[in-house]
């Protein structure tokens, strides 16, 4: 999951490449033409109230972009969304009014551009709330709070436990695309250089198993899922990592456009519900999560 949003040249929490400028400069005319009888488009990085919520309600269905990153967010074989995330939206959204969730799978990277570009309503991957996506989107408060991992051959042969390890030995640190692990690892002083950016824990996996890394960084419960029942790799213990000497905390949450402050406004209304309630711990613990997963922090804190 998850997952500060960085590009890199391979460049999680990944890019949808689209290249039809033709037809954008077309719909360029109609979308002018077309703003003068729609709700407008409010300027870049302006909060406001905004009306989501209630064209929602109108439609029945909320579109939400998902990474597909077990146990966050994912396709399941019915093809339909699951995970901690989709999980969650699916009871609050149907006690806001509405009903249907539809997935809208992207890499990871491309979720806030997806957001923004209004391809879907909501984020609803896990995304961890940094300082840097802060100022591009509106998060929920966080539910659910995670420390970090490493993937590493069987006996742990170069003793890992945090990320200064890696930049001490030299080693090659392997993360996945836009993970928040980029600057945890390049905080603790490991060059661009020794970092393999990869598409998700399965790759990082291979990288490890195949020694083109020394380590895979990602949250403790995405490394645990991925080892299960591997005898050439094993997890680290989980352990919070320190960015410029403070710890850095691992919390995740929906994103919103910042246009749509209303709409975030309920759903943490709801969130909280659910959070004092218990029932949240029931909905994502079948996904992996426990008591040591949730948390009290704020969305206001992270940022």
């Amino acid at each position: 999951m998850a997952p500060p949003e960085r590009e890199f040249p391979s460049d999680r929490h990944r890019r949808a490449g689209l290249s039809r400028r033709s037809l954008l400069a077309g719909a360029a005319v109609f979308g002018g033409l077309a703003a003068a009888g729609c709700s407008r488009v409010p300027a870049e990085g302006k909060v406001e109230g905004g009306d989501l919520l209630e064209r929602l309600r109108d439609k029945g269905t909320v579109k939400v972009g998902i990474a597909n990153e077990p146990p966050f967010g994912y396709i399941n074989d019915d093809g339909e969304p699951t995970g901690e995330a989709p999980e969650i939206a699916k009871v609050l959204f149907k006690r806001l009014g509405v009903d249907n969730v539809e997935p809208v799978p992207v890499d990871f990277s491309a979720l806030i551009p997806g957001l923004k570009a209004r391809t879907f309503d909501v984020v609803s991957a896990g995304m961890y709330i940094n300082p840097e996506r802060c100022a591009q989107v509106l998060f929920s408060d966080p539910d659910y709070q995670m420390p970090d991992s490493f993937i590493v051959p069987a006996g742990n042969p170069n003793g890992i436990t945090k990320y200064e390890d890696i930049a001490e030995q030299g080693l090659t640190l392997a993360t996945g695309q836009a993970y928040a692990e980029i600057d945890y690892a390049l905080a603790a002083g490991v060059p661009n250089g020794k970092l393999l950016i990869l598409p998700d824990q399965v790759a990082g996996l291979d990288a490890v198993v195949q020694g083109r890394a020394d380590a895979f960084a990602g949250t403790n419960v995405t490394v645990m899922g991925v080892v299960e029942g591997n005898s050439r790799v094993e997890a680290t213990e989980a352990f919070v990592p320190i960015v410029n000497g403070e710890p850095a905390y691992g919390a995740g949450a929906f994103a919103f456009r910042l246009s749509e402050q209303n709409l975030r406004n309920a759903f943490n209304e709801e969130l909280h519900k659910i959070k004092e309630s218990g029932e949240l711990l029931e909905i994502v613990a079948p996904f992996g999560f426990t008591e040591a997963e949730m948390t009290e922090l704020t969305a206001e804190e992270l940022c």
